[in-house]
């Protein structure tokens, strides 16, 4: 999957092998002859391009006398695709798919702000990267991937409202997630305050917030998601965290979703979801939210800048999405920030 970790990435895939790895995208053999005419270029760049592709996730056979096979080939993303899967509602977007980018966030939060010439981009635009080599998560850390396991997305959308009114976002946005893998038959994932979607064996997915605007409006906000459909032992040999994909949360049962069919239903249910919280705020999702809570009435832990902690019993969510603690004295109100929850058993943040 993606998960936050303190490492880099693998060096960035070139434009060549995006294009190599694409024409392997059937799972047969090709000859690397064969690739090298039909792109205009000589083998050596071939097997250049192609070198060390596991690292990304992917394995590849190199075969003398048959060529190169790629076992599992991503699925790749595709605007047609995904907006035959939103039908008329697909009109609310405007999506584009990139092969690479260092952070989809970091682009659309710059193609938002408004210039000389133009307005910056509309609410519901999208960027959807097949690889990023600086994924960003919460509290500064790195977002891992390999490619084409996962999604990595960014959604632009414009309030008419000011900043502090959009306090709870970043829970709306992962109601939206759990939504969504439910209208496709995925049950078992739980949220953790403030922005974690889990399954049952670790992380399954990330959500990442970033707003710009005035206090009193309007405002636009980016929604980054970052969601594991299946994890590769060379991805997982880089993370140090609990981490699950939905290939581990369907194991035998059924298939992991079509990617492009993913994206879709994540935008419809995000589409859904954010009008909802621009007409009522988050006081409308809050308690379909903490029955999603994992930690919904347990003990837990709440660390705290500079090493300290709190303890107590997780009461639920505020309108405004402050989780609220019960703790010997009083209930007392977090907000999201620098601030991490774990369960009061578990020793690793």
């Amino acid at each position: 999957m993606k998960t936050f970790m303190d490492i880099s990435q693998p060096q960035e895939p070139g434009a060549l092998t995006f294009t190599l790895l694409r024409l392997l995208a059937d799972g047969e053999f090709h000859s690397g002859e064969v690739l090298a005419r039909q792109l205009g270029i000589s083998r050596a760049s071939v097997s250049n391009a192609l070198r060390g592709v596991e690292s990304y996730g992917l394995k590849l056979y190199s075969v003398r006398g048959r060529g190169y096979c790629l076992s599992h080939p991503p699925q790749w993303l595709d605007t047609r695709r995904i907006y035959a899967h939103m039908g008329e509602r697909g009109k609310n977007f405007q999506i584009e798919i990139l092969d690479k980018a260092s952070s989809s966030n970091t682009l659309l939060l710059q193609r938002a702000k408004p210039d000389a010439a133009n307005g910056g981009a509309p609410g519901g635009s999208v960027l959807a990267v097949e690889w990023q080599s600086g994924g960003r998560g919460r509290l500064g850390r790195s977002w891992l991937s390999g490619l084409g396991n996962a999604l990595t997305l960014s959604l632009l959308w414009r309030f008419d409202c000011g900043l502090s009114a959009l306090s709870g976002l970043s829970l709306a946005a992962g109601v939206a997630l759990i939504r969504a893998l439910r209208v496709l038959g995925i049950e078992g994932a739980q949220l953790k305050w403030p922005n974690d979607v889990l399954g049952g064996k670790g992380k399954l997915a990330g959500i990442l917030i970033e707003a710009q605007g005035d206090m009193l409006g309007p405002s636009a906000v980016v929604i980054g998601i970052g969601l594991n459909l299946s994890l590769q032992q060379q991805v997982m040999r880089q993370i140090d965290q609990p981490v699950t994909s939905l290939a581990d949360m369907l194991a035998e049962a059924s298939e992991v979703p079509e990617r492009n069919h993913l994206l879709a239903v994540i935008l419809l249910e995000l589409d859904g979801v954010l009008r909802e919280f621009a007409a009522q705020g988050f006081a409308a999702l809050r308690e379909e939210w903490q029955n999603y809570h994992v930690f919904q009435s347990q003990p837990v832990q709440v660390l705290l800048p500079g090493g300290s902690r709190v303890d107590g019993i997780v009461r639920g969510v505020a309108d405004d999405g402050a989780l609220e603690l019960e703790t010997m004295r009083e209930i007392r109100r977090f907000n999201v920030g620098e601030v991490s929850l774990r369960s009061a058993g578990n020793a690793a943040p």
